[in-house]
């Protein structure tokens, strides 16, 4: 499936980007979210899309077409099983090129579950999921709510008091807790110091919004915040150590983040994601205002029962 050539027509793979495949996949990426109105590769993807830098487990696929860029895979091996997002640019579609993405993408697999992810329920993924015989395995819910009404003063528990993060300082607390919270997490809760310190390192990024509840010196719980660039307020990942579920400071780190986001950052609205798996968290939300925007869906194939 290698190519000498990276400009030549059909399928690369390549665990590191050159500057003409970086290219070709940030063109196609491009291209569909200007159509689509979303991002076709989550945030941790994106953060991979960089010259020659590879990471273990991850392979990209790039697809060119009458000498065009034409499509872009990414796949994550983890934990035995593989992760997959695609997409083919808007100018390529209905031609069968998203069935040879993710044939290149099984092949390159190895035996055993696929996942592929179809964010914001894409009709083409699910024609896909449908042809491959594929199960739809999870749900992710995009739910927003307004900035206003902002919510009422949070009520910590006892003896738990709130910070904002430091940089330099907090990080080693913040990833114990990250792991812990989300240990049954596939993606959020196998954060490593590089995934995080890449976040720190974005533009978006400001320590002013991530709040820290401390019970002592121990590290109990957090709500970090998220602006867009197009102003957008994002409920961006709120953990609670499993000791202190049930005394309502997962509801208070919520409350104290959307109180900043309204009232300090001035955002018109707030989304979040939350697995649909989760009902507690689900109601929650639900409680605060929010309400669905969107679905992301994950469809798996199993390539050690065969198509």
């Amino acid at each position: 499936m290698e190519t000498t050539n990276p400009s030549q027509d059909g399928i690369r793979s390549t665990e590191t980007l050159g500057p003409d495949d970086l290219a070709a996949a940030r063109a196609v990426l491009a291209a569909a979210s200007a159509v689509d109105g979303r991002e076709a590769v989550s945030e941790a993807g994106r953060l991979r899309l960089r010259v020659d830098s590879a990471r273990p487990g991850v392979t990209h696929l790039v697809q060119r077409q009458e000498g065009v860029p034409a499509g872009y895979a990414q796949l994550e091996a983890a934990e035995g099983r593989t992760t997959v997002e695609l997409t083919v640019h808007p100018d390529h579609r209905r031609a069968g090129l998203g069935r040879q993405l993710l044939d290149a993408a099984l092949a390159e697999a190895d035996a055993g579950p696929v996942d592929f992810w179809a964010h914001g329920g894409h009709p083409g993924a699910a024609r896909l999921a449908e042809e491959y015989g594929a199960e739809l395995v999870r749900e992710l819910r995009q739910m927003r709510r307004p900035a206003e009404p902002v919510p009422d003063e949070p009520v910590l528990p006892n003896n738990v008091t709130v910070r904002t993060f430091r940089p330099g300082r907090d990080e080693a607390a913040w990833l114990r807790l990250n792991a812990l919270a989300f240990a049954h997490h596939p993606e959020q809760g196998s954060w490593t110091e590089q995934d995080l310190a890449e976040r720190l390192a974005e533009s978006w990024f400001d320590p002013a919004g991530l709040f820290l509840a401390w019970r002592g010196e121990q590290l109990v719980g957090f709500h970090w915040t998220k602006v867009h660039p197009d102003g957008l307020g994002e409920v961006y990942v709120v953990a609670v150590d499993p000791a202190e579920q049930g005394s309502g400071l997962g509801r208070a780190l919520t409350a104290t983040g959307l109180r900043h986001l309204a009232e300090d950052r001035k955002v018109p609205a707030v989304l979040l994601y939350v697995d649909a798996d989760n009902p507690a968290a689900v109601r929650v939300y639900e409680r605060l205002g929010f309400t669905v925007h969107e679905v992301d869906l994950v469809y798996r194939v199993d390539t050690a029962a065969g198509r």
